[in-house]
Parts: structure tokens; C-alpha cells; sequence
């Protein structure tokens, strides 16, 4: 897979200068809707919700897949560099078995964690992906991560994150396995639209000249929302 990994850091400019502060103003419109966070009006239906409620379960994985920044800013870094669908399909697959598994074991065992912590490691996901877009890891230690495993392993955390929210909801007994069945085929639904859209835009990009002599520049505001949403989500803890 390409990387930047021979390229030297380009200068500030201009259109560095305007990504950065479009990826600050995106970060900072979301609101609460940092990482895992539940609309107020989705959060009253699930826990209100009782019985099989299969096409609104779609819905809701689906809307909180294209409005999931952490998971749309990784899924932007993972397919940063893959130019043919087969390595797409792979990638893709292997964060939707990464995220399905563990938000059903999740839910269905109980077992949760801190989702400020969780949220920040998925944060971390989004530095990781950017640092190994721009070659860093060969750069500083000499060795390229595993790039299928570690997408894998990151969409466990991605998949217990959402868990871990819904777990907070308490949501009905009564046709909870259908219904998280239900919202995971949403999810998975979602993350097609999005990564539709991503694939759009990242093709008529590339077909530009500017694409390699900015694709420094979008991988370190990549990275710098992942800093950003590690930054947030470790102040919600604190302030916790």
C-alpha cells in the first residue's frame, strides 16, 4: 500500500492552513455528538422501545454510522491509499467484523468499559491510521505495522464502543437479539452510504495534480482530529 513515506513534509500553505481549520470548525459544530453519543430523540426511543422493532433499528445504525465522525474519519484514512476495490472490500470487511462482533458480544454479555476511555482509544485509531499513511512507524522504528490486523483490532474498539452506549440505555429484553441484529445490518448499511460518498470524492481528487502534494497536509489534520477527539474525550473523563 503507498505512503508518504519518502516524502519530506511539505512547507504551511494556504490550503493546509484552510483544512485545518474546516476540520476544527467540523470538530467543534458536532457538539455532543462526540464519538458515540446517542441523539436525545434516538436515546428516548431505545429505551422506550419494546418487542421487534426491526426497519427502526436500521435506521438508527444507519444514521448513527453517517454521522459517526470517529468512524468515518478512520474509514477516510484507511481507504487514503487503496486505489483498487478489492483491497477496499478486505479493509472494509474486516472493520465491519471488527465492529459487529463486539458490539453484539457487548450488549448481549453486559460487559462494558469507561466510554470516555473507549471513545479515546478510538480517537487514537484516527492518529494511528494518519501516522501510518505518512510512513512514520517505518520512518521512526524501521517496520510496517500489520495494516489488516490492526484494522481489525481497532473495529473491536469501534464495535464496544457503541456497546458500551447502549448498554447505558438499558434497552428492552423483549427482541433485543433481532434488534441489535437489526441495527448492526443498519451500521453496516450506513458505513456503505459513507464509504460511497468518501470513494466519490477521494476519486475525482486523486484525479487531480494536487492530490499527492496535499495528501501530507489532509493526513496531518487527520491526525490532528485524532488528537483532538483523544484530547475531548480524556477532559470528559476528568471532569467525570
Amino acid at each position: 500500500m503507498p505512503n508518504l513515506a519518502i516524502l519530506k513534509p511539505p512547507g504551511l500553505s494556504r490550503h493546509f492552513l484552510a483544512a485545518f481549520l474546516v476540520a476544527l470548525l467540523v470538530l467543534f459544530a458536532a457538539g455532543e455528538a462526540w464519538a458515540h453519543n446517542v441523539a436525545e430523540g434516538d436515546k428516548g426511543y431505545i429505551q422506550e422501545s419494546s418487542g421487534v422493532l426491526f426497519w427502526p433499528f436500521v435506521y438508527l445504525g444507519a444514521k448513527h454510522m453517517v454521522t459517526g465522525y470517529d468512524h468515518l474519519l478512520f474509514l477516510f484514512g484507511v481507504i487514503f491509499f487503496l486505489y483498487r476495490m478489492k483491497d477496499i472490500g478486505i479493509y472494509v470487511t474486516l472493520f465491519a467484523i471488527g465492529h459487529s462482533t463486539t458490539l453484539l458480544f457487548g450488549v448481549l454479555t453486559g460487559i462494558s468499559a469507561n466510554a470516555y476511555i473507549i471513545d479515546a482509544i478510538i480517537g487514537l485509531s484516527v492518529v494511528y491510521k494518519a501516522l501510518d499513511n505518512l510512513g512514520a512507524f517505518q520512518r521512526w522504528f524501521g517496520f510496517q505495522p500489520n495494516t489488516k490486523a490492526a484494522t481489525l483490532i481497532f473495529g473491536f474498539f469501534h464495535g464496544f464502543g457503541l456497546a458500551t452506549k447502549i448498554l447505558e440505555f438499558e434497552i428492552a429484553e423483549d427482541g433485543l437479539i433481532t434488534n441489535l441484529i437489526a441495527f448492526n445490518i443498519g451500521v453496516e448499511l450506513g458505513q456503505l452510504l459513507a464509504l460511497a460518498a468518501i470513494l466519490i470524492v477521494m476519486g475525482f481528487w486523486r484525479k487531480t495534480g494536487s492530490f499527492m502534494r496535499h495528501a501530507f497536509a489532509a493526513n496531518t489534520v487527520l491526525m490532528t482530529a485524532g488528537f483532538m477527539l483523544v484530547g475531548f474525550q480524556l477532559a470528559g473523563y476528568a471532569a467525570s
